[in-house]
């Protein structure tokens, strides 16, 4: 265990930049008028890399969960 305690801040560091760049490199939507309720009724599914990455971006924040629930588990 006291290994894992050695380790695991630097996989969280390393998995919390991995989440902002993967949140970050995603698309936008059609600007800050959608994060207010605008009325943006498009639809439009996601294909090929941005599907990769939205999948990607769910299972580093999963991960990034994960090891913080361990980290106060230990402490």
């Amino acid at each position: 265990m006291a290994t894992i305690a050695k380790f695991l801040p630097y996989v969280q560091i390393v998995l919390s930049v991995l989440l902002i760049a993967s949140i970050l490199l995603q698309q936008r939507g059609a600007g800050m008028s959608s994060a207010f309720g605008g009325m943006n009724m498009e639809y439009s599914s996601k294909r090929g890399i941005e599907k990769v990455l939205y999948y990607a971006t769910m299972v580093i924040a999963a991960l990034f969960l994960i090891a913080a629930i361990i980290s106060v588990r230990l402490v």
